[in-house]
């Protein structure tokens, strides 16, 4: 009888302890899904996504420069060719 008893108190137990889970999960999803923050999400989604094109294209440029120094650099190092003579025809 006493083993019935216990039994039954554990899963009455469980069974609040999963009904609360349940309806806090459910509340914070409904939550996560209301408009505000739906609207706050994408608004933040789109600044993120803004800095990370502007931090893009800022590190493209840099890398741009420095490329084009190290072009510079090396042309400038070179001795440049000398003109070749045109060929003379054979009189």
């Amino acid at each position: 009888m006493f083993k019935r008893v216990l039994w039954l108190m554990i899963g009455i137990g469980f069974g609040f302890g999963v009904s609360f889970w349940v309806i806090r999960m459910v509340r914070h999803t409904a939550e996560r899904y209301s408009p505000e923050r739906v609207g706050t999400d994408v608004a933040g989604a789109v600044r993120g996504f803004g800095e990370d094109v502007r931090a893009a294209l800022a590190e493209g440029r840099a890398a741009m420069r420095e490329r084009e120094a190290e072009l510079r650099a090396e042309l400038s190092r070179d001795p440049r060719p000398t003109q070749v003579p045109p060929p003379q025809s054979p009189e």
